[in-house]
């Protein structure tokens, strides 16, 4: 998660796992912790509700029930962390899940080996 290189690698697995959404979720939340403008706060706020915290999503998040709760409350007026508990939640998620997956995947294997391979060639 720390490296662009290593995201794309775990997004490309969940791609495979058809559960990108939570990989897409937790960087929009990266993104919207960023930003300063309280216009541009409600905005992403509301694109990343419609997206992926709403029911009606195709996007759609596994959350429990109590946090997406709190952002139901919270999206009155949201702020850059409304999403915070939501993404912790997924974070543990694809820790738990998907993440032990990836580092036994063709994907993750192949991934070290090139990695390997340029660094014996540098």
């Amino acid at each position: 998660m720390i490296t662009p290189a290593g995201r794309n690698a775990f997004r490309e697995f969940l791609r495979t796992e058809f559960s990108e959404e939570n990989m897409l979720f937790w960087m929009a939340c990266e993104e919207l912790k960023k930003e300063a403008n309280k216009n541009i706060i409600e905005e992403k706020a509301r694109i990343i509700y419609e997206n992926y915290i709403s029911i009606l999503s195709p996007k759609e998040v596994s959350l429990d029930s109590r946090v997406r709760e709190v952002i139901n409350r919270n999206m009155v007026e949201p702020s850059q962390h409304i999403f915070d508990d939501a993404q912790l939640q997924i974070y543990t998620l694809m820790h738990r899940d998907s993440y032990p997956r990836f580092m036994n995947s063709a994907l993750y294997k192949d991934l070290l080996r090139s990695l390997s391979e340029k660094s014996v060639e540098a």
